[in-house]
């Protein structure tokens, strides 16, 4: 998704978003974004087009089942801002 996504910018959110709404709806989990370190996962990413096995793994291990939980999706969604540089508001901080 990442690589077939047609604009630079917002590649990777969209594919984050995209895979959790995947894996909720097939498999009833979600990546907990916050338990997976940036500098591994853009390195990984950067590798998967030739060697998905290490994003596969930091992705595995960081599956939880708290598909309903607004605290894992609010902080996923914190994660895919700050994996790309972005971390000036947190989402709680936007809907108080």
């Amino acid at each position: 998704m990442n690589i077939a996504h047609p604009f630079r910018e917002g590649n990777g959110r969209a594919m984050r978003i995209w895979l959790d709404h995947m894996l909720s709806c097939g498999f009833g989990v979600v990546v907990d974004w916050s338990r997976i370190d940036k500098d591994e996962y853009l390195q990984a990413m950067g590798r998967s087009p030739f060697d998905d096995s290490k994003i596969h793994n930091l992705l595995e291990n960081a599956l939880t089942d708290q598909i309903d939980d607004p605290e894992i999706f609010m902080s996923g969604l914190d994660a895919s801002f700050w994996f790309e540089g972005f971390n000036q508001y947190r989402c709680f901080e936007l809907i108080e």
